[in-house]
């Protein structure tokens, strides 16, 4: 354990105690929100980021040492165990090294060595391979034996040469140079299989591309290995086959002599046959994996962004999911959020029907003394925006929403317990006008894979996209926090230390007995104990509660402590919650202890000074450009402002009110050189655009935001978030550079 520690905290870069403390914390039941927020003394101030690379690392070397176990325990059994053997099988850092010297010993199917070991060539091979000076057809004379089915010379020197390709291709040593070479100097080749060249158009690109395996972005290697999958081209994988043989007869041919030819025959079949197929599937897997890290990576920044947006507030909202000839369903909802009221209108069905929607949209806007219009950005969004714009509605806020998920929210259970007696539509309207309202609370009821961000999340592994999520929604409830009062059991089940059970019994005590009025009222909560009610409590927030520290994020086991520096300024917690001066006043020095240090102290402060408040930006109201409402109405050198929708490694996709986004490439996105479209843009950002190119036919849109950048167009840093996005050094079990310098260190 303690070398794992100190592995972890290499690696990190961050000390030991640091490590031990969050691990320990950790195997406690301590989720990463609680541990980065509410223990910084014993983590060192270590934020979300980091304590979940120290869960990530731990629990990977965990997973190590499980099979470092079984594989002695095999070895064991079959008697094939060495001090030798051990002492490799206990030094290996890497499941992929601890995999190579498990190999030969591994049970494996019957191949052609198997074979040939049954009919007893394993010495003539281990002759030829020692590279003796031996006549090796005198040799292998001595094992022909017909009842063995050895029944000629060249026959058995065939089996020894079997023998020897797979010795060489199970060589540990053998395996991560070829795997060093495969990495650093293979190259992906990728070709449009014959008569598929306009049915798989999608990958033009890809027709005739080569690209080396290191340098190779995630985005490219996803898209060619769905391509490959959906039978549009034939991709190999693969280093100069000579450099490969000639590595290969470098650490095995010892001499020039007869033994030495037939080990070069070997050589080249067993790197043919079994090496280059072995070898090629594992760099797949290696660079899908890294591909997928990347790709996930992408996905879970920019579903933290959108999550993060800027909410409306407690406003009276009119949604509309818009339709042309099935209406627009518009309804509106009180300042919770309560369906209030549903209709239909037809406003694009001809000149009555637009009447009649006009008339329909000021009855419910006046009824409802609506103060914001959300009108769903898909099929017939601007054409309504234009329609609800002209109707001149007094102090109307009339904004595009982001209506990507709203469909898979209307269907699902959730949707369906909230709303029993409606249909689906309505259902997406109430979606779309929450989520106007308050984003993140909206969002969490939707599976994240289906709000339409991030990069080919469908090609990448589930399970690992589904915990990256996971993460980044538990880190923006949390941050955020959670009126307490008001909660769905959806963003409940995300609150650090609860989950959906939880939750669901949150909700039914607040059913039965009421508005919480304090915090540790949770206490009565079913099968929430004392442990849930720690990492919890500081996370949910009750407004007009008793104690005005249950407002603030503020733990409750400080409470004691805030309540002694009020006594000792002779004034109220309340009083020192609204008086600034008081507050500058404490000498925040005299109150460390040897569980509550200066970090602690000055989130107190912080959180006394502004209770309750809401981390995210201020809302501002957008529009797109009267006039421009499809893609034909665009013109090379327009200037138009737009929203960011969506973050890739490649650029950024831009929504300009037009029904398709277009795309600002990352050598478009500012006059500097970036890396990474993050380092300027965040989803949802406000931006204005010049489009360079338009293809209709190919429904592609370029843009640009070189030559006008100005500040809004720039990424505003969210200070206020604890939460930084995942940009650290991956960790060495994923990383393919830091895997290729382990490598060549270990084997120069």
């Amino acid at each position: 354990m303690t070398a794992h520690l100190k592995k972890i905290a290499a690696e990190l870069s961050i000390a030991e105690k640091q490590v031990s403390a969050t691990v320990g914390l950790l195997d406690e039941g301590a989720t990463v929100p609680f541990i980065s927020r509410y223990r910084k003394e014993l983590t060192g101030s270590l934020d979300e980021v980091e304590v979940a690379a120290v869960r990530d690392r731990i629990q990977q070397l965990r997973e190590l040492d499980k099979r470092r176990e079984a594989i002695l325990k095999s070895l064991t059994e079959m008697g094939k165990l060495t001090p030798e053997l051990e002492a490799k099988i206990n030094a290996a850092e890497t499941m992929v090294l601890l995999e190579d010297i498990y190999l030969p010993y591994r049970p494996k199917r019957k191949t052609r060595a198997t074979t040939a070991r049954e009919k007893g060539l394993q010495p003539l091979a281990d002759t030829i391979l020692e590279q003796m000076r031996v006549d090796v057809q005198l040799e292998a004379e001595k094992y022909v034996d017909a009842d063995k089915g050895v029944s000629t010379a060249e026959e058995a020197l065939a089996g020894a040469r079997d023998i020897i390709a797979e010795t060489i291709s199970e060589d540990a040593d053998t395996r991560a140079k070829m795997r060093a070479l495969f990495i650093e100097k293979g190259t992906f080749q990728s070709k449009v299989i014959t008569g598929k060249e306009q049915e798989g158009i999608k990958y033009k690109d890809y027709f005739d591309w080569t690209e080396p395996v290191r340098t190779a972005p995630s985005h490219r290697v996803l898209a060619m290995r769905r391509g490959e999958k959906e039978e549009f081209l034939w991709l190999d994988i693969q280093p100069d086959e000579d450099e490969a043989i000639a590595l290969l007869e470098k650490q095995f041919i010892k001499g020039n002599n007869q033994s030495a030819g037939q080990v070069r025959i070997a050589i080249a079949d067993g790197y043919k046959r079994l090496l280059k197929p072995g070898m090629e599937t594992e760099v797949r897997l290696f660079t899908k994996k890294a591909a997928d890290e990347e790709a996930i990576r992408v996905f879970a920044e920019n579903a933290r962004q959108l999550l993060l947006s800027a909410p409306l507030g407690q406003k009276r909202v009119m949604a509309i999911d818009p339709g042309f000839r099935t209406g627009c369903k518009v309804v509106c909802l009180d300042e919770q959020g309560k369906l209030l009221e549903n209709a239909t209108i037809y406003p694009h069905t001809g000149a009555g029907g637009t009447v009649q929607a006009g008339k329909d949209i000021q009855h419910l806007y006046d009824k409802y003394n609506i103060q914001a219009i959300a009108i769903g950005n898909g099929t017939a969004g601007r054409e309504t925006e234009v329609f609800v714009r002209g109707l001149a509605l007094a102090g109307a806020t009339v904004v595009m929403v982001n209506e990507s998920g709203a469909s898979i929210y209307s269907a699902s259970d959730v949707a369906r317990e909230e709303f029993p007696d409606k249909d689906v539509t309505v259902r997406g309207a109430v979606s779309i006008g929450r989520r106007l309202m308050d984003p993140l609370a909206e969002l969490v009821k939707i599976d994240p894979k289906s709000i339409g961000v991030g990069q080919y999340q469908h090609d990448v592994d589930q399970n690992k996209l589904q915990t990256s999520l996971d993460d980044t929604v538990i880190s923006c409830v949390n941050a955020v926090g959670v009126e307490l009062n008001t909660a769905s059991k959806q963003i409940l089940s995300y609150i650090s230390g609860l989950g959906p059970q939880l939750a669901q019994n949150i909700v039914e005590y607040r059913d039965q007995n009421g508005a919480f009025k304090r915090r540790d009222q949770l206490r009565k909560v079913a099968r929430l104990g004392d442990k849930a009610y720690e990492q919890a409590a500081g996370f949910l927030r009750i407004r007009d509660a008793e104690n005005p520290l249950d407002t603030s994020a503020v733990h409750p086991e400080r409470y004691t402590l805030v309540e002694q520096m009020a006594k000792d300024l002779n004034c109220s917690v309340k009083q020192l919650m609204t008086d600034d001066k008081l507050r500058k006043s404490i000498p925040l020095q005299k109150y460390v202890s040897a569980t509550v240090g200066l970090p602690t102290l000055n989130d107190i402060m912080a959180e006394l000074a502004k209770p309750g408040r809401d981390p995210r930006e201020q809302f501002e109201a957008f529009s797109f450009t009267d006039g421009i409402n499809a893609i034909g109405d665009l013109k090379v050198g327009m200037k138009l402002p737009g929203i960011v929708t969506n973050i890739t490694n490649f650029g950024a996709f831009v929504d300009i009110g037009v029904h398709q986004d277009g795309l600002v490439h990352l050598s478009q996105i500012t006059n500097r050189f970036i890396k990474d479209p993050n380092e300027v843009l965040k989803v949802h950002q406000k931006v204005e655009v010049t489009v360079t190119e338009v293809d209709v036919n190919r429904k592609r849109i370029s843009l640009s935001m070189k030559g006008d950048e100005k500040p809004q167009a720039l990424r505003k840093t969210v200070e206020r978030f604890p939460v930084k996005p995942k940009q650290q050094t991956p960790l060495p079990e994923t990383d393919i550079a830091v895997k290729l310098a382990a490598l060549k260190n270990k084997f120069k």
